[in-house]
């Protein structure tokens, strides 16, 4: 947090680390917002703020991701993509895809549960991106877009007609906006849907996630014709890719966006616009407000004048329950026999073990924060040989910090696995007795580096590796364990997780 003349101004990213996404709305003075979850459980995060800066995790929406056998197991890139969250009658609603299934919904009547069952709305292979709108006579619509993985197509929003409850579509499917039909436009996805002053308004990126733009299209009719501008890019600033987001009235009837940027093995991180209605009916972001080009800010005075406090969202933790707290997310559906009931420290069972702790079902993480962090905890095993328990920070390439148990007894260990690799590789060794305490490091160009202390000895170790993105999310901050295929369980024992944080 910065000032100007003691006006309290924030920074962007206003949350530095990976919530993909983002949607946001307000409800009398509070803002809600939820975000793609993918693959990690629970999904469908919940989150409040009382001043668009500050936000908490109040809730998940999906205790687990359905069907719950299919993602017993990790489904990298799989699950939960870019969902849209409203509030109407009393009710929340969520819409969100899967692209292997289709779209569902959610409802609760307050944003920190509980939350109802997913009910399908609409079937089919590579929906994506759903966003319900409330016309002014009660008829309810909902746009979505197009996964050419699966759908064959994209580059495409489609309109259909819904029932006021979002239970069943009432006509078929029409497309609205064609991007192919627009020059140089390419993957436009992620819409949201407004009414404004007789229009209906369709906010929605295209041209690529790392290196689009935001656009808007209105229209006297839900159904199109679309006219479109661009309303927010990258210009000048090191903000790549600004787009798929939320506009939002405060509560003082100022407007503001809320996007995403793409920042690799830190994630999709979020980012804070103004916002302002030209004399000409389109909306504004960014520098623009202030006459500016129609790029991002990277400070600006906060909307209720608070003060930003902690930008990023993993914590530390003493497990004192025995269970994570509530910022932990585990790769695969939880199982109700990872944790072995205790206080004091976390007790992880192990996960049958090839070798790949990506594979593994049984991995607790936290997004890795998107400034230099250092991340340790102490580490304890039980097990037979082969077992294993460790800090990793893991993408489609990893690195893990840890314990290994052989048959001539326990070493600490540093190894890495990139995706093409058919194995890990160890990088250091070295003789331990008892529990460990485990350092990974990352810095501002995502460099890891490791320490081991036991014993009264450090093992320092520079992996030569870099955090690395997963499959549409950030790198982790991850906890696991592991034995082999057919051999007993093991038990990771895990005490006091601490993370630093260098804040510029």
């Amino acid at each position: 947090m910065s000032t100007l003349n003691d006006e309290p101004r924030y920074r962007n990213p206003i949350i530095d680390a990976d919530l993909p996404d983002p949607d946001v709305i307000r409800v009398g003075d509070r803002y809600v917002m939820t975000a793609s979850s993918f693959n990690r459980a629970p999904g469908l995060p919940v989150y409040v703020s009382d001043d668009l800066v500050n936000w908490e995790r109040v809730g998940d929406a999906l205790p687990a991701v359905e069907p719950r056998t299919w993602f017993d197991v990790p489904r990298h890139g799989g699950g939960v993509w870019a969902p849209s969250i409203r509030h109407r009658n009393g009710v929340y609603y969520i819409v969100y895809p899967d692209p292997d299934q289709g779209i569902f919904v959610v409802t609760a009547s307050d944003p920190a549960g509980p939350w109802s069952e997913p009910r399908l709305l609409l079937g089919g292979l590579g929906l994506i991106d759903p966003c319900p709108l409330w016309d002014d006579d009660g008829r309810a619509y909902l746009v979505h877009g197009w996964a050419r993985s699966r759908a064959g197509r994209k580059n495409v929003l489609s309109v259909v007609e819904v029932d006021s409850v979002l239970s069943e579509v009432l006509a078929p499917s029409r497309d609205v906006i064609d991007g192919a039909l627009l020059e140089g436009w390419t993957t436009l996805e992620g819409p949201k849907f407004y009414r404004r002053d007789g229009w209906y308004w369709i906010f929605a990126p295209a041209g690529g996630v790392a290196t689009g733009w935001q656009a808007v299209f209105r229209s006297r009719d839900p159904f199109g014709p679309y006219e479109e501008r661009i309303v927010l890019a990258q210009g000048s600033t090191p903000v790549n890719g600004p787009h798929q987001g939320a506009w939002v009235t405060s509560r003082d009837g100022r407007d503001w966006f809320l996007h995403f940027q793409d920042r690799g093995p830190f994630g999709r991180v979020v980012h804070l616009q103004p916002m302002a209605w030209s004399d000409d009916g389109w909306p504004r972001m960014g520098a623009a407000v202030a006459g500016g080009p129609d790029e991002p800010v990277l400070s600006y005075p906060t909307p209720h004048g608070t003060v930003q406090g902690r930008r990023t969202l993993a914590r530390d933790d003493d497990f004192a329950s025995g269970r994570p707290g509530p910022y932990w997310t585990w790769q695969a559906n939880p199982d109700p026999d990872a944790l072995v009931p205790g206080t004091g420290a976390l007790q992880l069972r192990s996960s049958a073990d090839a070798g790949n702790v990506r594979a593994l079902p049984r991995v607790l993480g936290q997004p890795l924060p998107g400034m230099a962090s250092r991340s340790r905890v102490g580490v304890a095993l039980e097990g037979p040989p082969g077992a294993r328990a460790g800090l990793a920070i893991l993408g489609r390439d990893y690195v893990w910090a840890g314990i290994r148990r052989t048959p001539d007894g326990d070493e600490a260990v540093v190894a890495v696995r990139g995706r093409d690799d058919l194995v890990e590789r160890v990088i250091a060794r070295q003789p331990v007795v008892g529990d460990a305490e485990v350092e990974l490091s990352c810095g501002a160009g995502a460099a890891v580096m490791a320490k081991i202390r036991t014993g009264g000895t450090t093992l320092a170790v520079d992996p030569g590796t870099a955090a690395v993105e997963g499959q549409w999310i950030g790198a982790e901050i991850a906890l696991f364990a592991g034995s082999g295929h057919g051999a007993p369980d093991a038990v990771g024992t895990f005490t006091r997780f601490r993370i630093d944080l260098d804040e510029d």
